[in-house]
């Protein structure tokens, strides 16, 4: 058996996980089990009745699906464990009836030794229907666990969903999986107070014991967030003072002794994270062409410490739909006063300043807009036509907010068809609620799945010195790999202000080295991995290298 990685993605979008699921179906050469909970939404099965949906969902608040799996309607919703197993199956038939049949039977044992385990021991099958069920051999069984698997080419997806403590009145608007006079129940209604993240535990431990192969890894989205675990920033109350290791090259025994009190484990920034300010004659001829046209940079806005660096060579990143973001993640100094609506004349200007600047590769980002219907998805997409238009031989690379995982708003920019689509994962799993409370894990990884789907070159950054550990950084780009994004950059977070999140630790230039040298191993076809790497660091080399690898394979 491959290597099983569990992940615990929180509160899903359906949508976001089927995205995600079809691409480690697709692509992925390791197993996983993906655990989760989503918003109210009636999945239907390939042969699925829709007679059998009995309440207008849109009155309940809940969504209908149509999904490639096996049986009927069935509901998820939040205080449901719902995990998809994407697995390869071992068996004689490579996916046929007798392989899924044994399949589902082994996914049915799971449940029903965890259910045990957590105080359920009234548990079992019934024959004719595929699930869970409480007392399955008395006079009324009730259902606990739903089951829908596909099983294709050896591998599975899809999988299972167990009422822990779920709003059970919107399974009577259904007839749960077809099956007309048969009761459904949850773990509280059968009288267990046991949390979604107890059963995950158990479910988790047993899916080692089943699945896993010579190795496994578990990572979780943080479970809770308390308000003070969010930068001031975030909660609000603007950008602080700049933070207090910026200039503090010589030893301050005060300032030491404070900041071991506050158990605050940086003091200076190291050498290797101070950049030499060169306001050379090419830095110059950017930041004109830049007022002259009216157009904002990521990086000045961002405070990139590359800045000298890319001017100088006569690149920059463009940033379109304004200078002001609907999002205040705890990371990120740009501004987050109301938007003012988009300039429709810029994608023009940046197509105009791309050509006076003479570029062979435009980087464009945006803003997260998610005031407009479409997120700012339409004005990304006339920026990269724009740039094409009067620059045909210019390649563009676009760095773009999740846009709520709109398939159809993605849909707009991916048909753009830019020669690099880049969405930022920024942190490990446990760290996304603290560090980006608008965006998720789950979705970041389903907007590179969808493009990578399209046919896209992907690209995405991880930040490192906000507290995470080496192992779930590495669980990242195992995570990365598995779905196919064909490059990754890695960068040493800077705080840019004293309101925004602290550095935990500063990583040193070898350990970027070894995260390159790992993720790459792992499949990744170019990591750019630095102490001042950013996301657009480098772009140009880094689509040629990737491109070239990839025509090589």
């Amino acid at each position: 058996m491959p290597p099983l990685h569990i992940r615990w993605l929180g509160k899903v979008r359906y949508r976001d996980a089927l995205a995600v699921q079809e691409s480690l179906f697709t692509n992925a050469q390791d197993n996983y089990l993906l655990l989760m909970e989503h918003p109210h939404i009636f999945t239907l099965g390939v042969n699925g009745d829709e007679a059998n949906i009995l309440t207008d969902p849109k009155s309940i608040g809940a969504e209908v699906v149509r999904i490639k799996r096996g049986g009927d309607v069935t509901y998820h919703g939040p205080g449901q464990l719902v995990g998809y197993p994407i697995l390869t199956v071992p068996g004689k038939r490579g996916g046929g009836m007798a392989d899924t049949a044994a399949y589902v039977a082994s996914v049915e044992q799971l449940i029903i030794d965890a259910l045990k385990e957590l105080g359920l021991s009234n548990c079992g099958r019934i024959s004719e229907y595929p699930g869970v069920w409480i007392d399955p051999q008395g006079p009324s069984p009730k259902k606990i666990a739903a089951i829908g698997v596909r099983l294709s080419r050896g591998r599975s997806m899809h999988g299972f969903a167990i009422n822990v403590n779920t709003d059970m009145s919107y399974f009577d608007a259904i007839v749960p999986c077809g099956i007309e006079g048969k009761k459904v129940t949850s773990l509280e209604q059968e009288g267990l107070k046991i949390s979604l993240r107890a059963v995950t535990d158990v479910i988790s431990n047993l899916a080692i014991s089943n699945w896993a192969g010579e190795s496994s890894d578990r990572a979780d989205v943080a479970w809770k967030v308390r308000p003070n675990d969010l930068s001031a920033f975030t909660r609000g109350e603007g950008p602080g003072s700049l933070p207090r290791y910026v200039g503090t090259s010589e030893p301050n025994p005060e300032l030491e002794s404070l900041e071991s009190d506050l158990q605050l484990p940086l003091k200076r920034k190291p050498q290797w994270m101070k950049v030499k300010a060169n306001f050379g004659p090419e830095y110059r001829k950017v930041k004109q062409t830049m007022r002259s046209n009216q157009l904002v940079t990521v990086c000045e806005e961002a405070g990139c410490p590359n800045i000298f660096e890319c001017w100088n060579e006569g690149t920059a990143t463009f940033m379109v739909l304004g200078e002001r973001c609907t999002r205040a993640c705890g990371f990120c100094l740009i501004n987050t006063q109301k938007p003012l609506p988009p300039d429709l004349d810029e994608p023009s200007r940046v197509a105009d300043a791309v050509n006076s600047m003479g570029l062979e590769y435009a980087v464009v980002t945006m803003v997260a807009r998610d005031d407009l219907n479409d997120g700012g998805a339409q004005h990304v997409a006339d920026t990269v036509d724009a740039i094409r238009s009067s620059n045909p031989f210019t390649k563009v690379e676009i760095l773009i907010s999740d846009l709520k995982g709109d398939p159809q708003n993605l849909q707009k920019v991916f048909s753009s068809e830019p020669d690099v689509l880049n969405h930022n994962v920024e942190t490990v799993p446990s760290l996304q609620r603290q560090v980006r409370p608008s965006a998720s894990y789950g979705r970041s990884l389903a907007v590179l799945s969808r493009a990578k789907q399209y046919g896209l070159t992907t690209k995405t950054s991880i930040m490192v010195g906000l507290g995470e550990t080496k192992s779930e950084v590495l669980s990242v780009l195992r995570d990365l790999s598995q779905i196919g994004v064909d490059i990754v950059t890695i960068g040493q977070y800077l705080s840019p202000t004293s309101n925004h999140l602290p550095v935990h630790r500063w990583w040193a230039p070898e350990e970027f080295k070894e995260l390159k040298t790992l993720g790459e191993s792992m499949g990744i076809t170019h990591i750019e991995s630095s102490p001042l790497t950013r996301s657009s660091y480098h772009a140009k080399q880094s689509q040629v290298s990737a491109v070239t690898i990839q025509t090589k394979v």
